[in-house]
């Protein structure tokens, strides 16, 4: 009886043992596959800051150059449009001319191409905020061009060579250099312009705005929409085979990949209703189509987390079935139907194939001033400049997904923030 006993009591401790360790195996697979998406989020998000956070940075060519009115043919007294036809491409080439003395064309030809296209610009602007700068010599730090940008912070020092400059360019850059020429500073176009073809001038002000006014017209159209059809679909509609049908097809629609959205939108709104392509009014419309089922279901959802409790009292004291809808259920569902829709108004945030359906990958120079201006949106601006063989384009486009990867965090923040705010516990 003893020796059964025993051997039973070692059999159930083999067993524990055996259970015991099969838990703790399971427990270390699931904290190896934590780290190990953790250490890939890691990984990935410390190639895009390695590669993207030199965009915020821009080489610039810091020298007085002599704001020669007699050569620009202008005066103290010339008007904004006699200044901005004034040749300042011109003086700064005789400026470096003078200075750098380049034996031949071919060398002058070098040495202009290190200069930015923009520190034109520059100079214009600054004779048209302040006139009486002609006639006096004026510190300025030129944008130098995206080879120069390149090869001043990533490749002077190491063995890697820029095949675009020459021995002759990198000579002179040199020479800069000793003399404190070449210097970097936060990079202010990168959020002030729109796109450029000249990598050093090409900024994201102009996909900010597009993004920023196509959210809007997405969220102004979407979140009525998906409420009022969420509060139908839980409250009002009857329970029959259309219902039905209509939840199932909202549920589909979900999971139906975003491209068929754009080739939606491009059918409907453009060739049938005549909207303009490559706007933020047409990208809205079409975003609110993606967006729409997100929003339904989460609003849904939320409608069924209220106690049935709150209903039957407010019918005992003889609420009206509208008024126990919108003065007591809706409200306290509102917090989880916000934070539905935010999450899916950063799903639409990081869309790109619907909109390039609808022409928004479209090279957009100016920024858009209202919906119905031709725009892009961040998305797509990265696809843009990704395709892009310039270096100083590439360094741009990771430097783009940190922006938008901060919009999605900041999205996504202000979910959580605002259902913790507003939620209320039972």
């Amino acid at each position: 009886m003893t020796n059964t006993s025993m051997s039973t009591r070692e059999k159930v401790e083999k067993s524990m043992v055996r259970r015991r360790a099969a838990e703790k195996r399971f427990r270390t697979y699931g904290m190896a596959s934590v780290l190990f998406g953790l250490l890939c989020l890691v990984g990935l998000f410390g190639d895009i800051i390695n590669k993207g956070a030199s965009a915020f940075r821009q080489t610039v060519i810091q020298t007085e150059i002599l704001i020669d009115a007699d050569f620009l043919g202008i005066n103290k007294k010339a008007d904004d449009q006699e200044i901005r036809n004034a040749d300042f491409e011109g003086l700064i080439k005789q400026h470096f001319k003078a200075m750098v003395q380049p034996q031949g064309r071919g060398e002058r030809r070098q040495l202009y191409s290190m200069i930015s296209a923009g520190a034109a610009w520059q100079l214009q602007e600054a004779v048209i905020a302040d006139p009486s700068l002609l006639g006096k010599k004026l510190s300025v730090n030129l944008i130098a061009d995206d080879d120069v940008d390149q090869w001043f912070k990533h490749d002077r020092g190491t063995e890697l060579h820029n095949n675009r400059m020459s021995e002759t360019q990198v000579k002179w850059l040199e020479q800069w250099i000793d003399q404190d020429m070449l210097k970097t500073q936060f990079n202010t176009l990168f959020f002030v312009n729109g796109d450029s073809r000249e990598p050093e001038l090409a900024g994201i002000r102009g996909a900010i705005t597009g993004t920023f006014l196509t959210l809007l017209v997405t969220f102004l159209l979407s979140f009525p929409i998906g409420v009022a059809a969420a509060i139908y679909l839980e409250e009002f509609a009857p329970r029959n085979k259309i219902t039905e049908f209509v939840e199932i097809n909202i549920n589909n629609l979900a999971a139906v990949p975003s491209i068929t959205f754009g080739l939606l939108g491009l059918a409907i709104f453009i060739n049938i209703f005549g909207v303009a392509r490559s706007t933020p009014l047409v990208g809205g419309l079409v975003l609110t189509l993606m967006t729409l089922p997100t929003i339904i279901i989460s609003g849904r959802a939320a409608i069924k987390a209220v106690p049935p409790s709150i209903r039957e009292a407010a019918f005992g004291l003889g609420a009206s079935k509208m008024q126990v809808v919108f003065h007591h259920v809706l409200p306290l569902a509102l917090p989880g139907m916000l934070t539905g829709t935010i999450i899916g108004m950063a799903q639409a945030l990081g869309e790109t194939a619907p909109l390039l359906m609808i022409g928004m990958v479209a090279f957009v120079v100016d920024v858009p001033g209202f919906v119905n201006d031709p725009s892009t949106v961040l998305p797509v601006q990265i696809f843009l400049w990704s395709d892009s063989p310039e270096r100083a384009f590439m360094e741009r486009t990771s430097g783009a997904i940190m922006v938008l990867l901060g919009f999605l965090v900041t999205m996504n923040t202000a979910a959580v923030m605002l259902r913790r705010r507003l939620e209320r516990r039972w």
